[in-house]
């Protein structure tokens, strides 16, 4: 049940989003918006990726101009990657279609399945949260 779920929620978000980057260039801007200023190397551990890698996802994420680079503090060698204001606005919007197609398919289930619904997923966030913390993953919740 928790698979076709899954499944069928990442269907229903597929078809809300307009958007002009793939799955992993959207995780780059999901870990950027929340800990902003990192550098290459931290983000390529947080997606498990090498940094030459990270670092194109970067570059493409850059040219459409959601990304900004700035030099680091310590080092002008160290690059520190942000969210751009237009890849905030990018989020802002991708999570209110997102928001709108789940809405969508909650007014069509009756009150106690939403309940019901809430207080399984408040269960789930909570226990999802704790195994992020207990190892050490930076907490990179999407929406």
């Amino acid at each position: 049940m928790t698979a076709e779920a899954a499944e069928l929620l990442e269907i229903l978000w597929g078809r809300a989003s307009t958007a002009p980057v793939s799955a992993s260039q959207l995780r780059v801007l999901f870990i950027l918006e929340h800990d902003e200023g990192i550098n290459l190397r931290t983000l390529a551990d947080a997606l498990g990726s090498t940094p030459p890698s990270t670092s194109r996802l970067c570059d493409r994420l850059q040219a459409v101009g959601f990304v900004e680079r700035a030099p680091g503090a310590t080092s002008r060698r160290e690059l520190r990657l942000f969210l751009s204001p237009q890849g905030r606005t990018f989020l802002t919007e991708l999570r209110s279609r997102r928001e709108h197609a789940v809405e969508t398919v909650l007014a069509q289930m009756p009150p106690a399945g939403r309940a019901a619904l809430v207080e399984g997923l408040a269960a789930f966030c909570a226990a999802a949260a704790a195994q992020l913390h207990e190892g050490g993953t930076t907490d990179v919740r999407s929406a």
